[in-house]
């Protein structure tokens, strides 16, 4: 899912509304330059829309040799073959024409493949499920429903899994929003997400870290060793060891990032792809820095305001950082106003390709890397 930051219209409709309260203050540094690696380009141009308009909302992409799956707005998870779509798996029911719908028809988000031919998917609304593609078969892992630690899962969004398949970590952005009010989420800055385990022996899920805002995309290190975590709204993200001397510890990873990550996937380079549907602009304004210490502002923008009517004045600008092992900026990829590539959620690295997802747009892309 993506954070916002928006722009400087909506402001004065609201400078008269501010009030004392201040309960979920957040606090950035200022953004960094976007110079050396970070300068802007339009790399990401260089893709080619994939199936637009024939599907809407590819958030995630998997790979089972060349065979691509995706989920989609509509409650769907896809099989991309050939150019052919055709649905595998519906995790709910009903129509699924609405934002409204969502909560019946489901919203398939994380998706990533498994060690025996199986795909692993979190549902916003219904929890995680392992589906097995060419048998059409749905297996729910972990409901929404069961409360974990005492408290609901409102928002499954990505997951990321062990190579032997036994464990999952996954994240749930908030125990209060659901994904289709995501953003009342990036708006109010709660710190109620959670980064949870899911063992497939026991069948046990604990949380690993709690107190987080918008925990978002997830991604093992290849040695298996750490789970990096995006924080959207605080711009950065965080490291929690799962094994090693180092286990049950947590640290910073990458913070004051150019933009609000949403997914993390592995790069070939031994590095990690990080997908943001907007920057944090230096020079420049970002709406989202100036309101993270005036909360009381966002509460009123959506009292005055609809999340579709906010969603225009989100800046279409895309990119793609691609990080070192150890954190550091290694290029970016821009399309800075978003002309072909649109409210981007991952980067998903196949065969010498990026494979853009997105939480919005009517199609994905597809990047060649040597191009780049």
């Amino acid at each position: 899912m993506l954070a916002v930051s928006l722009t400087v219209p909506l402001l004065g409709a609201m400078m008269l509304l501010e009030s004392p309260i201040d309960p979920q203050p957040l606090s950035f540094k200022e953004p960094p330059l976007l110079l050396g690696v970070l300068h802007p380009n339009t790399k990401l141009r260089q893709a080619e829309r994939l199936f637009e308009n024939q599907l809407i909302g590819p958030e995630s992409i998997a790979h089972i040799g060349d065979v691509m799956f995706t989920g989609t707005a509509d409650g769907r998870v896809v099989k991309l073959e050939n150019g052919e779509i055709e649905t595998i798996a519906r995790f709910g029911s009903g129509p699924c024409k609405t934002r409204d719908d969502e909560p019946v028809c489901g919203r398939p988000l994380g998706i990533c493949a498994g060690p025996n031919g199986t795909l692993f998917v979190a549902d916003a609304y219904k929890g995680l499920f392992e589906v097995n593609p060419w048998k059409r078969e749905v297996k729910l892992l972990v409901s929404s429903e069961t409360p974990i630690e005492g408290k609901k899962m409102s928002f499954v969004n990505d997951l990321t899994i062990t190579q032997d398949g036994r464990k999952i970590y996954f994240t749930d952005s908030s125990s209060k929003w659901q994904r289709r009010d995501y953003l009342l989420l990036v708006m109010e800055g709660t710190d109620d997400g959670r980064l949870l385990e899911y063992d497939t022996v026991t069948r046990e899920v604990k949380v690993l870290l709690d107190q987080l805002r918008f925990p978002n995309g997830v991604q093992l290190s290849p040695a298996e060793d750490f789970v990096l975590v995006a924080e959207t709204t605080m711009a950065r993200i965080r490291r929690v060891y799962v094994s090693g001397l180092m286990k049950g510890g947590a640290d910073l990873f990458v913070e004051n990032m150019p933009g609000f990550p949403d997914n993390i996937r592995p790069s070939s380079s031994g590095g990690y792809w990080v997908g943001m549907s907007t920057i944090r602009p230096n020079p420049g304004f970002s709406m989202l820095d100036f309101l993270s210490e005036r909360p009381w502002i966002k509460r009123m923008i959506f009292k005055l305001f609809s999340q579709e009517t906010v969603m225009k004045f989100v800046p279409r600008y895309s990119l793609v950082l691609e990080l070192s092992d150890s954190g550091a900026f290694r290029r970016s990829l821009h399309d800075p106003d978003g002309l072909v590539v649109t409210y981007i959620s991952e980067a998903h690295e196949h065969d010498g390709y990026l494979y853009l997802g997105s939480f919005r747009s009517p199609f994905l892309c597809r990047l060649s890397l040597q191009s780049v």
